[in-house]
């Protein structure tokens, strides 16, 4: 079963070695492409103060973080949720790079985290698929339709919410919620004590674009043009026959 973790970060600024540190994580869980409704959340104390300009993009004050628990205390919950995942991160360098810094800063010797997670760059995928066009989060959403409407300030949680559905459409798949119950046997808690809830249920739903039959016949059209030009057949799953 694959087992992949969609990550969002917001910190003080933009630098690690300016001193910057992580004030929220927020991770959603996919198994084999379907959201689960299983997430991590924190906010973190950074022991220094949030740039101005930083909370001019997430509106996390250090007033605000002056309560919650700092990186050492939530460090060892973090890494038993995403350990062996598949992590997804848009700007992933950004991100693992804080997150590095703040293990390292712990100084228990618990390396990077790639050692511990595959990760995967959104921003890279999108580039490679979408070049020379903008692929922020927010130019995804429109280009595929995701709804991003309570998206006023960045949020780790909302963030990779919205990153999961946008991550899924880039790579081919549609989205879904799976959840072992239903109504409130849905809810609770993991027995890893992870809080289980649906993933932003009063978003709107993805639109789902079916093919037209002209777009079907152009398709097959196609395919038997990569087949004849090979000489070897094209194998493609179209009603489970191959063109050959």
């Amino acid at each position: 079963m694959s087992r992949q973790v969609v990550l969002d970060t917001e910190t003080t600024g933009l630098e690690t070695a300016a001193g910057h540190r992580i004030i929220e994580i927020g991770c959603v869980e996919l198994l084999d492409r379907r959201l689960t409704g299983r997430h991590f959340h924190r906010y973190i104390n950074p022991q220094r103060d949030v740039d101005p300009g930083a909370f001019e993009v997430h509106g996390i004050s250090s007033e605000f973080l002056a309560d919650k628990p700092v990186f050492a205390l939530i460090a060892a919950e973090f890494l038993d949720f995403v350990s062996g995942a598949e992590l997804v991160i848009h700007n992933a360098p950004f991100d693992v790079g804080f997150i590095d810094n703040e293990l390292a800063l712990l100084d228990k010797g618990l390396g990077r985290i790639a050692a511990r997670c595959g990760v995967v760059d959104t921003l890279a995928l999108a580039r490679a698929r979408h070049p020379g066009q903008k692929n922020r989060l927010d130019d995804l959403c429109r280009r595929y339709g995701v709804d991003n409407s309570q998206r006023e300030l960045h949020g780790a949680l909302l963030d990779a919410e919205i990153l999961a559905d946008v991550y899924l459409l880039l790579t081919g798949g549609q989205t879904a919620l799976a959840l072992e119950g239903e109504g409130e046997a849905a809810f609770g808690t993991s027995a890893e004590g992870v809080e289980i809830r649906p993933v932003s249920s009063d978003r709107a739903p993805l639109r789902v674009q079916r093919t037209s039959p002209a777009e079907r016949e152009r398709h097959l059209e196609r395919l038997a043009a990569i087949a004849r030009a090979s000489g070897r057949g094209c194998v493609w799953p179209v009603e489970g026959e191959a063109i050959l």
